[in-house]
């Protein structure tokens, strides 16, 4: 019997996992088709200069007017983190409803990533006291709960599976899918919706502004001028299950350094850790891979420490670039932004590679790396191709994760 357990384990734990559809709303666009093509043409209508009460910064967006409210039950979450996250789900609003009627609702989960979840709705309501002496009526502290996010989508959706929220900085969304996977293969979940979300609010514009981490123009990854992030807002949620789908996850890797609070080990090697554990959990060399959405955060430390570590694990070169350009930095929904552009280069068959944005003025101090910079594809009827998305945060937080189709 203890044997019978043990290869039912191990086959469980192998279990191909499927990302089936795709809601994603960010600075370029309010869902796959528009971002896809403002991605294509280099344009991100969402990048811009926002005023915050220490002087202007360039960030990313949303620019979609959010007219979607939570339902009345759930009206005292009704805020525009929440409201971001409903945008997205809409999208793959009839999928759950298709998975929630094949398996019923307490057999389908949720786990969403978010960094600062409604804060900005609490620095509202704080702004409007220090002018008027009272909180808003409209204000809950629910909107602001570092854990609504999964619980309040699960609610939306009516599924009543495990419900919970990721927060491990810029890998929250990342490492989402990750613990969905966790879930589908041991059983305790035939669907799982998975995602992040982050909307932008000044704790974090004036926190990164402090750490003189921030540029007052646009990001410039990878560049010897680059000088700091954008942050972003956003949302992007996919629907996963064990069903057999185009796109699979078929690699996960997790690693930890704990090298410093907030600057990641220069050498590279948590990060190193995490995308050779991706790659062994796929069972696959570096050469397999075609394409890499890098985490490319355009800050000093980041984009030495990243090229680093894709020097060494990619020997040989790959095709990469950072997209972080096009949406901002989005914290908490970044990674699932990430994975989100690398599933529509397998999904969408004429879907040309991310273009690396930057000024073209490479870094004689770092490794050169294969940054997309004219228009390229993954190729087509050679097998299996396979893509990576990796994703580093504060505290030495590390994830990537490789798909196939």
């Amino acid at each position: 019997m203890s044997a019978l357990l043990s290869t039912q384990k191990m086959h469980i734990s192998k279990q191909p996992v499927y990302l089936h559809a795709l809601g994603m709303i960010n600075a370029l666009g309010d869902r796959p088709d528009t971002i896809v093509a403002a991605l294509a043409a280099g344009h991100a209508p969402g990048m811009t200069t926002l005023a915050t009460r220490i002087g202007n910064a360039f960030v990313g967006r949303v620019t979609a007017a959010l007219e979607s409210a939570p339902p009345a039950p759930l009206e005292p979450y009704d805020c525009r983190n929440n409201r971001l996250l409903l945008a997205a789900l809409a999208q793959i609003a009839p999928h759950v409803e298709a998975a929630r009627e094949r398996y019923g609702a307490d057999r389908i989960g949720v786990v969403l990533g978010t960094s600062t979840s409604g804060i900005g709705a609490a620095e509202a309501a704080f702004a409007h006291r220090a002018q008027t002496g009272a909180i808003p009526a409209g204000f809950d502290y629910r909107q602001m709960e570092i854990g609504a996010p999964g619980p309040f989508a699960a609610a939306v959706l009516g599924v009543d599976g495990p419900a919970f929220t990721v927060s491990t900085a810029c890998t929250s969304s990342a490492k989402a899918f990750a613990s969905a996977r966790r879930l589908l293969r041991l059983q305790l979940c035939d669907a799982v919706v998975a995602g992040g979300v982050d909307s932008l609010c000044e704790l974090t514009v004036q926190g990164f502004a402090s750490l003189e981490s921030t540029s007052a123009t646009r990001t410039n990854p990878m560049s010897v001028n680059r000088c700091g992030i954008n942050i972003g807002e956003g949302a992007a949620v996919f629907l996963m299950s064990r069903d057999e789908g185009p796109v699979a996850l078929v690699g996960c890797g997790e690693s930890s350094d704990a090298h410093h609070i907030s600057a990641p080990d220069p050498r590279g090697v948590g990060g190193e850790l995490a995308l050779r554990a991706a790659l062994d959990d796929a069972g696959l060399a570096p050469s397999a891979i075609g394409y890499v959405n890098l985490h490319a955060t355009a800050t000093r430390k980041n984009d030495e420490m990243e090229s680093h570590l894709m020097a060494r694990v990619f020997a040989d070169g790959v095709a990469a670039s950072g997209t972080k350009p096009y949406t901002g930095h989005q914290l908490g929904a970044a990674g699932a932004t990430e994975l989100g552009f690398a599933w529509l280069t397998l999904a969408r068959e004429h879907m040309a590679l991310p273009r690396h944005c930057w000024d073209g003025q490479a870094d004689p101090a770092l490794p050169r790396l294969d940054l997309v910079e004219s228009e390229r594809y993954l190729p087509r009827g050679a097998g299996t191709r396979y893509v990576m998305s990796n994703s580093f945060a504060f505290g030495g937080s590390n994830c990537s994760l490789i798909l196939a189709d």
